[in-house]
């Protein structure tokens, strides 16, 4: 008989949650202003809204944060966390910062200037609004494909080459101050871009002389993606498949807090020295010194196990595997999602689900809303609220795809959780002739609204 699957690790402290009912989350979910953002934790059973620095960490991490070297300058913990960058990605320049919008603030301060465009695959919401602010514009070359849900696809995040190669022969290079390439691509639902579409971007940028960005918070799930349907990457490790694709990239951010397994930290890296002068005093003025930018020593020695550990095959294996039980579980359910499962998170088709609830009317964030009231499980809107207004018009912006994403932090819920997520969704697609009105905003801010905005039930 073969055996079952087992995961590579066993649970050595819990942490309880609580119940609740009905009564109180519609009670919350009003005094939150209906925005998932501002129930408190301890109003959540199962907590979905990102896998960001919400994962569990490993003993080795553990120890390695009562070894941390808190020093202000030249910090041991920062040579161990360079070395690692070195080894992974072959960066030679590395600063660090306190999460992954604070690397991309520091080096877009240093790179973007009024009137830029920036191409790439699915700019997720601080990457476009770090290029907004400056007054650039984030240009989407996303595959067509990424858009049909039920499209199955081993690589669905990858960059449409006849697209960008139109943005890079519109626009002179002074222009386009970098090409951004996300792996894996989360706003199109944490799908993954192969290394042959990795390889034809970075051809496209050396032809146009214009430098690649690896916005690179979940590369080690892309990897692991590029190992088990590359054919020709089959035999390779995933620190291997990591090194060769940032080979062809000139720079990189990362918010740490996905595949750095770390609660938090983040980096910019870089192979130019220029430009790592030039980014170096913005990092002084936002983050901190150069041997520790935002982060503690204590965090930068936790990173730098996380990297190595999180890029052996057995643990990506292990969390991705969970992911890929919600989908199943789903399809008993006859519950769309965007195929295949994402590599951190199953995303819901919100237009599919409540297909009575008016665009205008928010479906992903409705549908959110009605999930946390029917079990305490708590999503994030992937669609028109994120899509924020357009910077010029003002009117909303209606995104291809309306998504509630439910991401599984590492390590933290078991498979009778990832259960209980599946019959909670299938209960809500039980009353969806019921649900006919969404919500109106009444509050928001300028930019990056979905964090704190407010609204109304219609």
């Amino acid at each position: 008989m073969k055996l079952p699957y087992a995961e590579p690790y066993k649970i050595k402290v819990i942490e309880p949650i609580t119940q609740s009912t009905r009564e109180e989350r519609e009670r919350w979910i009003v005094e939150a202003g209906y925005n998932l953002f501002n129930l408190r934790s301890d109003q959540v059973l199962i907590d979905l809204l990102t896998d960001s620095g919400t994962g569990s960490q490993s003993a080795a991490q553990w120890g390695a944060i009562m070894q941390g070297d808190e020093s202000y300058a030249g910090a041991s913990s920062f040579f161990e966390l360079k070395g690692i960058v070195e080894r992974l990605f072959d960066m030679p320049y590395m600063l660090p910062t306190h999460q992954g919008r604070a690397a991309e603030n520091v080096l877009f301060s240093a790179l973007i200037k009024e009137g830029d465009v920036i191409p790439g695959n699915s700019h997720f919401d601080t990457t476009k609004g770090h290029i907004e602010y400056r007054r650039a514009v984030a240009i989407d070359c996303t595959i067509e494909e990424a858009a049909d849900t039920q499209k199955e696809l081993p690589f669905k995040g990858e960059v449409d080459c006849k697209k960008l190669e139109e943005v890079l022969q519109k626009y002179p290079k002074q222009q386009i101050p970098f090409i951004c390439l996300t792996i894996t691509n989360n706003t199109a639902g944490g799908q993954p871009v192969s290394m042959q579409n990795i390889k034809d971007v970075s051809a496209l940028a050396k032809k146009y002389d214009v430098p690649l960005l690896l916005d690179s918070a979940r590369f080690a799930e892309n990897a692991y993606f590029i190992k088990t349907r590359e054919q020709r990457y089959a035999d390779k490790t995933i620190k291997e498949i990591t090194r060769e694709m940032f080979s062809y990239a000139d720079m990189m951010t990362i918010s740490a807090k996905k595949d750095g397994s770390v609660n938090m930290g983040g980096f910019c890296a870089m192979r130019s020295a220029e430009l790592y002068e030039k980014a170096s005093t913005f990092n002084i003025m936002y983050e901190g010194y150069l041997t520790y930018g935002g982060m503690c020593g204590r965090d930068m020695a936790a990173l730098a196990v996380g990297l190595d550990e999180n890029t052996e095959f057995a643990q990506l294996d292990a969390r991705i595997r969970q992911v890929e039980l919600l989908g199943k579980l789903l399809d008993n359910y006859g519950i769309p999602y965007q195929r295949p499962a994402g590599g951190h998170a199953i995303f819901i088709d919100a237009l599919k689900v409540l297909p009575n609830v008016p665009r205008e009317e928010f479906t992903a964030q409705t549908l959110g809303i009605e999930l946390y009231k029917e079990a305490g499980i708590r999503g994030v809107e992937i669609g028109a609220v994120l899509a924020d207004r357009d910077p010029v018009t003002r009117e909303n912006r209606y995104p291809k795809l309306e998504l509630l994403r439910l991401a599984i932090p590492r390590r933290v819920y078991t498979d009778n959780h990832i259960a209980v997520i599946a019959a909670a969704l299938a209960n809500v697609c039980e009353r969806k002739d019921e649900i006919v009105r969404g919500y109106k905003i009444v509050r928001e801010a300028p930019i990056m609204r979905h964090f704190t905005v407010r609204f109304e039930q219609l």
